[in-house]
């Protein structure tokens, strides 16, 4: 069965950026994008305007923040479902987007295999809509699978989860000629030491990051990370 084109909003104040998300998104799935907002007031407007059926939503945008988006009309509707792609990595944010029934959650700098996982998820998500207009339990389970299936790990490491590593690599991003100690990642990402090391070992095994060793006058060398 042939699959409907699926309407796109991108809410992105960075221009760049909103060109790289249309070019994968039109690339590689059955997905227009129909619409750009780099406001918050460009978006409420389109969103209406356009009714999309899925929008691509950042949180930091000039005159606001994006999760306020979630209160529209058009944006509450059933039919169209929201993907924060953000810097926002506070709890809070990401609580009340869950709570406002976002369907997924990306944190920045985006990773592509993870943003495909959640469009290959939300395009069945929309056709299970489409197909089932009587629900039993497990049309049911199959909508819940869909929205909350957890991303598979693209790294094949064990006790490596894909969003936790977001995290951390965002934070030697940000900071690229920042040698960071353990203690830094603790406090910044908001893990465990024993995780932090974890983490981070893996980042220097799949050579993200390299090691550097500080000597001081007194007591044991401090492990520093690098951003290769």
């Amino acid at each position: 069965m042939q699959h409907e084109t699926l309407d796109v909003l991108i809410v992105e104040d960075e221009p760049q950026l909103a060109t790289l998300h249309t070019e994968f998104l039109e690339k590689n799935f059955n997905l227009r994008v129909v619409a750009y907002a780099a406001t918050l007031a460009e978006a409420k407007a389109k969103a209406n305007a356009h009714q999309p059926r899925l929008i691509l939503l950042d949180n930091f945008l000039p005159d606001g923040q994006g999760i306020a988006l979630m209160e529209e009309a058009a944006v509450k509707n059933p039919a169209c479902s929201v993907i924060f792609i953000t810097a926002a990595s506070d709890m809070h944010t990401c609580s009340q987007a869950i709570r406002n029934g976002a369907f997924d959650y990306i944190i920045k700098p985006v990773s592509y295999n993870r943003l495909r996982n959640s469009l290959e998820r939300f395009i069945q998500f929309a056709q299970t809509q489409r197909t089932f207009k009587v629900i039993d339990q497990s049309s049911v389970d199959a909508l819940y699978n869909l929205h909350a299936k957890q991303f598979a790990n693209e790294t094949g490491a064990k006790g490596i989860e894909a969003n936790t590593l977001e995290l951390v690599k965002a934070l030697f991003n940000n900071q690229p000629d920042v040698a960071h100690a353990v203690e830094d990642v603790v406090e910044q990402v908001g893990i465990s030491k024993t995780t932090a090391r974890r983490y981070l070992e893996h980042c220097v095994t799949t050579q993200f990051v390299r090691v550097e060793m500080r000597y001081g006058n007194i007591g044991h060398p401090r492990r520093l990370y690098r951003k290769v």
